[in-house]
């Protein structure tokens, strides 16, 4: 007889079915589990053994098979043990065997026979639903998986409980999702003394999802500014939640099965390798620029990356995913990220006080900024500089408007984008917008664009920033309510554009 169960494999955030076989057949006595599994799956036999021989089960003298099928695709992690010990059960015929056909299941077992959680409870709970099926998984990860509706989801504590739910003895009750998580500690706007040009920018950004460069002398406040943009963005919608938390989910970073609604706001450190910002290692994990996707991605220090880490920004920036190609596999992850970034205008960062400028100015600087690839920076909608603030204004009272105020006229704006796009698939925003359309929402009047001509005469602009500001420009006249892009819309990202960090800066 053989008894079958579901689980998954992930590549990627796709949770691929896989159908666990058992065969019990006369023979000398082994345990052998076949079909491309990967050491800790092969382990699983002797947590499998020692969980049934805890609850009195013993194994019969014959030969065990465990088949993971497709035998072709390569099977990692923990989560195997449950669904081959219930085929085992159920080949047994300790469970009804029909009834384990019919589920999918994942899950680690202790010795003692508990569940322990394990990643990708989410993407799992989809795949089953997608596939008609119940889903099986550890009590800690029942929360998470229950937000997929589509499906009913069990979540045990033990192996012997699901032992019991299927005899009818104990019948599980299903799983409910876990709470919405919403961050009310964001910090705001008003702590950050001074800087309202670049306190515009970081609107500006945050309407449309534009790139952003802050350039400034060390303590000038840039990474107050970046830190504070979460509290300015508007909350991610279920469509988005969903597709964060996915992966989020197969990074383990999905607290008690909650979904969190707060934009996910990641800042590696200029240490990482090309593998923790793109992804890749050990089953092509997702890296810090799909963590962060529908939320910001904070480069602090950028000329310190290393450049080939840098390279790596310029396609995820402009497709919005990235493939993580390896031999035996090529991963598609979701990137649609807000790119901010911080540097200092020198190695020494004092370049722009003559009162302690080096003596290396201004060489000092343009080597220090060439670190930058032209067209890396190219790709910075907005370019800010950040200028210190002086002792006699840290006294002063807070200025400008609060988080609470700016995050209001950010939300209209984005209400206005997202009826604009409405029929659009793809497009959330005006970063996301592009050719013909691009020409007929954000075509400015006859003195925006004769500005427009004269800025791409005057500073060589690429077709890729022409592009770039007019996308600016249309986010500038949604901040107003207005219907058209206007000279003084068009001016204002054109200043941005060019203020700070001058066009062409970069090898």
């Amino acid at each position: 007889m053989v008894a079958r169960a579901l689980t998954v494999a992930f590549e990627g955030i796709e949770a691929r079915l896989v159908e666990v076989q058992c065969a019990v057949s006369p023979g000398l006595p082994s345990f052998q589990i076949v079909g491309l599994p990967d050491k800790a799956v092969s382990e699983a036999r002797e947590r499998v053994r020692a969980a049934l021989s805890a609850m009195s089960v013993a194994l019969p003298s014959k030969r065990i098979t465990i088949n993971l099928s497709p035998a072709d695709l390569p099977k990692e992690g923990s989560h195997f043990d449950l669904p081959i010990a219930m085929a085992l059960l159920a080949a047994l015929e300790i469970i009804p065997p029909e009834d384990v056909a019919g589920t999918v299941a994942l899950g680690e077992l202790s010795l003692d026979g508990t569940l322990v959680a394990v990643l990708g409870a989410l993407p799992a709970a989809m795949a089953a639903a997608e596939g008609g099926y119940t889903l099986f998984c550890p009590a800690s990860c029942g929360p998470e998986a229950a937000w997929v509706d589509a499906t009913r989801v069990f979540a045990p504590s033990t192996l012997a409980q699901v032992i019991r739910h299927y005899s009818g003895q104990a019948p599980l009750t299903p799983a409910t999702p876990g709470e919405v998580v919403r961050n009310h500690g964001l910090r705001d706007l008003m702590d950050v003394k001074g800087q309202e040009r670049a306190k515009r920018a970081l609107e500006i950004a945050a309407a449309g999802r534009h790139h952003m460069l802050m350039v400034g002398t060390p303590g000038s406040g840039k990474s107050m500014l970046a830190a504070r943009l979460p509290g300015i963005l508007p909350e991610l919608g279920a469509g988005e939640a969903l597709e964060t938390s996915m992966i989020h989910s197969i990074s383990g970073l999905l607290e008690q099965g909650g979904i969190s609604r707060t934009r996910p706001f990641r800042e590696p450190h200029h240490t990482a390798s090309v593998a923790a910002i793109v992804g890749g290692g050990k089953g092509a994990k997702p890296g810090e620029i799909s963590l962060a996707h529908n939320g910001v991605l904070f480069l602090d220090e950028l000329p310190e990356f290393p450049r080939m880490v840098l390279e790596t920004l310029r396609q995820p920036i402009e497709t919005g995913e990235v493939v993580v190609a390896r031999a035996n596999a090529h991963i598609r992850y979701p990137c649609r990220f807000l790119l901010v970034a911080a540097a200092n205008p020198c190695k020494c960062g004092y370049m722009t006080e003559p009162s302690r400028a080096c003596a290396r100015a201004p060489v000092c600087g343009d080597d220090y900024m060439g670190r930058i690839s032209g067209p890396l920076m190219d790709r910075f909608d907005l370019r800010v500089e950040v200028p210190p603030v002086a002792y006699s204004d840290l006294d002063l009272p807070p200025s400008g408007d609060s988080s609470a105020s700016v995050a209001a006229r950010v939300a209209q704006a984005r209400a206005r984008q997202a009826a604009r796009f409405a029929g659009h698939a793809g497009m959330r925003v005006n970063a996301d917008v592009e050719g013909a359309l691009l020409e007929d929402i954000a075509r400015p009047d006859a003195e925006g664009r004769a500005l427009l001509m004269r800025a791409a005469d005057r500073f060589g602009l690429t077709a890729r920033a022409y592009h770039r500001l007019l996308r600016v420009a249309r986010t500038i006249a949604d901040l107003e309510g207005a219907d058209t892009v206007r000279a003084p819309h068009m001016a204002e990202a054109i200043s941005y554009r060019l203020m700070g960090v001058p066009e062409g800066v970069g090898g």
